[in-house]
């Protein structure tokens, strides 16, 4: 009478295959993966990124601990009142603090207020004035002045004039007239534009321009 082997019963084996023979791991579903993971790297670095914003320089448009997603292609050219990212680097590091991105970069969050060609002024008392035309700051808080110290710059031709909607707050523009290209951002700087906030959940939405 034939009797089979004992079988340890801690062994497993798969369907259809003799027993401890490991199956090889399924070389498309490999490779699936790996496209997926470089999908998804390549959506990170060519079309959004997610920022965290620390400062109150944005406020009450966008708040210390909110985070917002830029888009980086696709959202079409730089205007006037667009919210946009910027490496900061070479315009804004050599002036006081106030990074308005995740500490330990160099990456900027602000509203453009003139694009090359414009002429941007500012009075106490006033508002802020582009090419002769008054300009409604609607974003500004209640009882925020859009200037404490008066100026009337040109913006040269590939470049962006950028102010914080908290201005007593904002190391902007205005911060860096006295500096080396006065403060303007070129356009080859720009990261992207802010097109939504997904936190806080209660304040999740668009930021229309």
């Amino acid at each position: 009478m034939s009797t089979e082997p004992a079988r340890d019963p801690h062994e497993t084996t798969p369907a259809g295959d003799p027993a401890g023979v490991v199956p090889r791991p399924d070389r498309r579903l490999l490779l699936e993966v790996g496209v997926g993971i470089l999908l998804l790297v390549l959506v990170r670095v060519l079309v959004i990124e997610s920022f965290h914003v620390p400062s109150g320089s944005m406020a009450p448009t966008i708040r210390p601990g909110d985070r917002v997603v830029v888009a980086k292609i696709g959202a079409g050219p730089v205007e006037r009142g667009d919210l946009i990212v910027f490496d900061g680097t070479t315009t804004f590091a050599r002036g006081a603090g106030d990074p308005s991105i995740d500490p330990g970069e160099q990456d900027y969050l602000k509203r453009v207020a003139g694009v090359g060609g414009d002429t941007v002024s500012c009075t106490p008392g006033g508002g802020l004035v582009v090419n002769d035309e008054p300009v409604a700051e609607r974003w500004l808080a209640p009882g925020e002045v859009p200037c404490d110290h008066p100026f009337d710059v040109g913006v040269p031709p590939g470049r962006l004039f950028v102010l914080g909607d908290n201005r007593s707050e904002s190391n902007d523009s205005r911060s860096h007239l006295g500096d080396p290209g006065g403060g303007m951002v070129p356009l080859e700087d720009v990261i992207g534009h802010v097109v939504w906030r997904y936190w806080p959940l209660a304040r999740t939405g668009g930021l229309g321009d």
